[in-house]
């Protein structure tokens, strides 16, 4: 018996054994099989072009998908024929692709995990929803075959919205991963470089930074004192091994101080490797701002400007403004009437408060507001900013500012033609005078009308010093370059978003 249990004890000991090994190897076979197909979904998205084209094609199929499963479970027969359909969905895709690019929903350097980014996006969602009703309803009276369904569009665009927000958080953190290991290259090693890197190192990037000169005398130097990267040597051999190690090439660097050869090597990059920055563009492209320090008294006379006096845009802009305050001014009318009950019960009359301000090509107005602050006999020695938990604002005027209503007058003024609705915030005379001594390039923002609100009010808190003027004349060359319809829509949404939160002061 011994002799027959032995051989038996050691086939199952070898069947264990076989057993134990084939599921060790299909275990470290899926592993390294997830581990390739991980690899290969990080690479894709390593390309700067990658997650735009993912957002819009899940955007595409998502939409056409809920909108066609939303009518066939209400058995709605809306539509008589399928060329109907295919145009319907045409339009309310081109809505919401149009909306969406509006808040950055397709821009990869726009971080899609704050709750920022998820106020804009519902509101971006809901304005696409009120649109593209309005469109498909209008078509529907000039083709009575065509009867589209309330309910199916309400329930189409509620379960849209989740979605959509959803995969891009999720494809965002992919994104953020595909680029850990990965750093950008930085060419200068001098005070410009400095700057930038104390700027990078205050902003939300995460990527590492390694700078290389061309001058020797600063290789093996920190570039902005301890604590800070040291400035590599042998640009030349990095220019000519990037691989997958950089995100981008940034030169921080007057282009004079290289040689032809590493410039040819820079275009090189641009054009067939990894994307090569100028300071300029990096600013502009990452945090949408641009410092004093890159940009010079010829600036404006500089290619690829959007604003011109002859730009369509800038008429259809002011026919805009008329309408636009027009409607609003007659609207709102009930609420004049009420915030200035509010404001005669707490503090007196007057309602309003008036100021003299400056506007384009430096030409002064009267504006006008609904006062916040308390009356006071002696106004010459005040202190000329408003700051957090100011005892001069009223009750109802901190309310009123939380919720920006105490811009309401300025419609007014965006009716006459002192100021548009959009643009850089319109400076009392008093500050104007001083900064146009103080801060260079102050005067290019009388470039453009002044607006009721702008790029620079809806990125940067309420100015308390001279150091906040500079910082918001930053956002406002931003707005100048790129004066278009595309970033005024970024401006409105994003100022409903303030409104509706209470981000004001």
């Amino acid at each position: 018996m011994a002799n027959s249990e032995e051989p038996q004890t050691m086939s199952q000991e070898i069947l264990r054994f076989q057993e134990e090994y084939s599921t060790e190897g299909i275990e470290r076979g899926g592993t390294a099989a997830r581990a390739e197909r991980s690899g290969l979904w990080l690479h894709f998205l390593s390309h700067e072009w990658s997650s735009a084209v993912l957002y819009l094609f899940l955007d595409v199929v998502s939409w056409l998908a809920i909108y066609r499963v939303a009518g066939w479970f209400r058995y709605d027969a809306f539509y008589a024929t399928p060329f109907q359909f295919f145009i319907v969905n045409l339009i309310q895709l081109g809505v919401i692709v149009t909306a969406l690019y509006f808040v950055g929903g397709y821009d990869r350097a726009v971080e899609k995990l704050t709750l920022g980014y998820a106020a804009e996006h519902i509101l971006a969602v809901i304005a696409a929803a009120v649109v593209s009703a309005m469109l498909i309803y209008s078509a529907a009276t000039f083709d009575q075959t065509m009867k589209p369904s309330r309910g199916v569009l309400l329930l189409s665009f509620a379960i849209f919205l989740p979605v959509s927000l959803g995969y891009r958080r999720w494809i965002r953190q992919y994104v953020v991963a595909s680029s850990a290991s990965r750093s950008f290259l930085v060419i200068g090693g001098g005070a410009t470089a400095a700057r930038f890197y104390e700027a990078y190192k205050s902003s939300q990037n995460g990527q590492q930074l390694e700078f290389v000169s061309a001058d020797e005398q600063r290789v093996g130097q920190p570039v902005a004192g301890e604590g800070s990267p040291i400035v590599q040597g042998n640009l030349a051999a990095k220019l000519n091994n990037l691989g997958n190690r950089y995100s981008g090439i940034i030169l921080a660097e007057r282009a004079s101080s290289l040689s032809t050869q590493l410039l040819e090597r820079l275009v090189h990059a641009q054009f067939q490797e990894t994307r090569v920055y100028t300071l300029e563009s990096f600013y502009e492209t990452q945090w949408r701002y641009l410092p004093l320090g890159i940009i010079d008294p010829f600036w404006p006379l500089q290619t690829g400007f959007q604003l011109a006096r002859t730009s369509p845009y800038h008429y259809l802009k002011r026919l805009f403004d008329i309408i636009a305050s027009a409607t609003a001014l007659v609207v709102c009318a009930p609420l004049f009437v009420l915030v200035s009950l509010l404001i005669w019960a707490e503090d007196g009359s007057p309602v309003f408060f008036r100021q003299e301000r400056v506007g384009r090509d430096g030409r002064r107005f009267i504006l006008f507001k609904f006062r916040t602050m308390r009356q006071r006999a002696d106004q010459a020695e005040e202190d000329i900013y408003t700051r957090e938990g100011d005892r001069r604002i009223t009750s109802v005027g901190r309310w009123l500012r939380k919720l920006r209503l105490d811009e309401l007058p300025q419609l007014w003024n965006a009716l006459k033609g002192d100021i548009s609705l959009i643009g850089p915030r319109p400076e009392w005379s008093k500050c104007a005078e001083r900064y146009e001594q103080t801060i260079p390039f102050y005067h290019f923002r009388h470039l453009v009308k002044p607006g009721i609100t702008g790029w620079a009010q809806v990125n940067y808190p309420y100015g308390e010093s001279d150091e906040d003027a500079v910082e918001k004349l930053k956002y406002d060359l931003y707005y100048i370059r790129h004066y278009s319809l595309k970033l005024d829509a970024m401006i409105v949404l994003k100022t409903l978003y303030t409104m509706l939160f209470g981000k004001g002061r």
